[in-house]
């Protein structure tokens, strides 16, 4: 399978991962949980080409991240149908935007950031239900200042399938932390989405190369079923 990083790719680059023996398989474990980060109309925007959408949505991922938007409701509907809990993240700050360390690399509205404002909301597409759980974070990483290593460790979970936006931020820096945690990891290749193309492919070239698998949508799918059925859950 071609991945989507392979034309960014020098002759130099391949014989590096070639020889260093880069891109070996972790695999996952038997107690996964779907982990959707911030999937908000801030970070998601309008499905349109993303140059056409950001005077209103300057962080948003405009038709690519649509795509994923789409693919993440196939795979959520899986994970439900084969009994794999879900957790949700949002990216907001709380009453101030003093704090927020994206602000000071960006010039945007901040006020649309704030927690309550409606662009902070995740898509209505992608809504939890109640059965899952929603994590606010004010940083990159989905651990970094909050509950989330606990709710791991209650729920006995071992291996973490991270969708979302945006793949170069806060899902990349979720997986390293995830994975410095000794979770198993999975970023879902389609599911993934980001602002600047060579950021997308550059942060899963080097998740897949160092820290963890990136998949497929249709593996996962395979994956959630076998779990489902006790079987063994490594993707093959």
């Amino acid at each position: 399978m071609k991945r989507i990083w392979e034309d960014a790719l020098t002759e130099d680059d391949r014989l590096v991962i070639e020889k260093g023996g880069y891109g070996v398989k972790r695999g996952l474990g038997k107690n996964p949980l779907l982990v959707i980060i911030d999937a908000q109309l801030n970070y998601v925007g309008a499905d349109l080409p993303i140059t056409e959408q950001l005077a209103e949505w300057p962080s948003g991922g405009g038709e690519e991240g649509w795509k994923a938007i789409r693919k993440i409701q196939k795979l959520k509907q899986s994970a439900k149908e084969n009994g794999i809990p879900v957790l949700y993240t949002r990216n907001v700050q709380k009453k101030t935007s003093n704090f927020d360390s994206f602000a000071a690399k960006a010039k945007r509205d901040n006020t649309k950031y704030i927690d309550g404002h409606p662009a902070s909301d995740i898509v209505k597409e992608l809504q939890p239900d109640e059965n899952d759980l929603v994590v606010d974070k004010s940083y990159a990483s989905a651990f970094f200042g909050t509950p989330l290593i606990s709710y791991l460790i209650k729920m006995g979970i071992d291996s973490l399938i991270l969708v979302g936006g945006s793949s170069s931020g806060c899902v990349r820096a979720t997986a390293v932390d995830a994975v410095t945690h000794n979770f198993n990891v999975a970023v879902v290749e389609d599911c993934v989405y980001d602002r600047i193309e060579l950021s997308h492919k550059a942060a899963l070239l080097d998740l897949w190369m160092k820290y963890c698998d990136v998949e497929i949508s249709e593996d996962i799918h395979n994956y959630f079923a076998k779990v489902n059925k006790h079987e063994t859950s490594e993707i093959n």
